[in-house]
């Protein structure tokens, strides 16, 4: 475990001061202690395939918050001002670790909120624990077709991110402009990672990428752990489609793509999933990231965005993604706006602000209907060295879609 206080010494030095006037006062010193902090724990990955997603997308905008929250005096409950502490583990991209470090964080450390995890798998195990203990979980790394019946079996969990339908069928919707605009024909090679998040998204993708008038001429599952996908790109090209789909995470999303470069294996529209909304990725590809389609997207011009990226970059070192980073941010926006609002630190007073309120958010309004956020983005581009988002539900800022010209 990794334990971190972003208090600052004065804080602490005023918290003993606090503890030593409540025991004069006859006070169990262990209650006015627990009462000058909120201690807030999160699990997620570190080590495993998906810490690289883990710590572009979730840990910064988390210390991001803490900095900022204790950066101006704390959190309003009540009328009075508590800063934050922070209690990290890492879950080695383990659903059997992210259950324990969960249920540890519940009943040893026994911090007031937690965050939930990274992932979509992760996020679905972790879920009845949040309930059996009366947590709030606002998940935001997952992206499943289950978020209304999860909602309705536990009431207190709440989904920002979106559904494999909608994303499966801006896809589909964004391939089909590309065609009606002359700039791609009807095949499509379509893969996937062999996780909830790509299975879900490959069961979805299919029929809608079919529905919308398309032929799959290639489609291929692989395992969350491979790492050559030669293969897979080398078939994909023998296939001659004039879109490539890829519903991956982080580390195959990295590998398709360079490997695509290195085969010359060059459709007009390419799309890869999860991480190519990150700032690494265009780093790493350059000029030849410009015209990729992937997972997620943003508003790029909103101010809010902007500030939050500066500020995020000024104080972890870490640019955001423009996709979950800004949302990781947005939820504990809403749990401190709902601690507040509630008065109190109880957990089911909190959960009862989250479910009817109204949020300002980096991401601009957010509410929850049935428990579940409905406006999100699903498809965005690197457009200018930037990516921005061409398909939501709703979200607004949307950018027309282009023809990616190769290498």
């Amino acid at each position: 475990m990794q334990r971190r206080t972003l208090l600052k010494l004065a804080s602490a030095v005023a918290l003993t001061g606090a503890l030593t006037g409540a025991l004069a006062a006859g006070l169990a010193g262990g209650n006015a202690l627990a009462q000058d902090v909120i201690r807030l724990g999160a699990s997620a990955p570190k080590t495993g395939p998906l810490a690289g997603g883990s710590t572009v997308s979730h840990w910064p905008s988390i210390n991001l918050w803490v900095h900022d929250v204790n950066e101006r005096g704390g959190i309003d409950v009540g009328g009075r001002k508590m800063k934050v502490e922070l209690i990290e583990y890492d879950d080695r991209t383990s659903g059997e670790d992210a259950v324990k470090n969960t249920v540890r964080l519940a009943t040893v450390d026994k911090v007031d909120f937690i965050v939930a995890p990274y992932g979509t798998g992760l996020n679905i195990a972790v879920a009845p624990i949040f309930a059996k203990y009366g947590y709030p979980m606002i998940a935001v790394t997952a992206v499943t077709d289950k978020m209304d019946e999860l909602a309705a079996r536990w009431p207190n969990t709440f989904w920002t991110l979106g559904s494999s339908t909608e994303f499966a069928r801006s896809v589909a919707d964004v391939l089909k402009t590309l065609r009606d605009a002359g700039e791609i024909g009807n095949r499509v090679a379509v893969v996937n990672v062999a996780d909830a998040f790509g299975i879900e998204l490959m069961n979805a993708g299919r029929p809608a990428i079919e529905a919308a008038g398309f032929e799959i001429v290639y489609e291929a599952s692989y395992p969350l752990t491979t790492q050559d996908v030669a293969p897979i790109i080398g078939a994909a090209k023998a296939a001659n489609p004039d879109a490539f789909v890829a519903f991956s995470y982080p580390p195959d999303t990295f590998a398709l793509t360079g490997q695509a470069r290195v085969a010359n294996f060059a459709p007009k529209a390419f799309y890869v999933g999860v991480a190519t909304a990150f700032p690494g990725y265009q780093g790493n590809f350059k000029e030849s990231a410009e015209g990729v389609l992937g997972a997620g997207g943003v508003n790029a011009d909103s101010m809010k965005f902007k500030d939050y990226q500066k500020r995020q970059i000024e104080v972890t070192g870490n640019a955001p993604d423009y996709w979950a980073s800004p949302v990781v941010y947005a939820s504990l926006e809403i749990l401190e706006q709902a601690i507040t609002r509630a008065g109190t630190l109880d957990k089911a007073m909190v959960i009862e602000k989250i479910t009817g309120g109204s949020f300002d958010t980096v991401m601009g309004e957010m509410t929850f209907d049935g428990n579940v956020n409905r406006k999100y983005w699903t498809v965005g581009q690197w457009q200018g060295g930037v990516f921005k988002g061409v398909a939501s539900t709703g979200a607004g800022g949307e950018v027309a879609p282009i023809a990616k010209q190769g290498w």
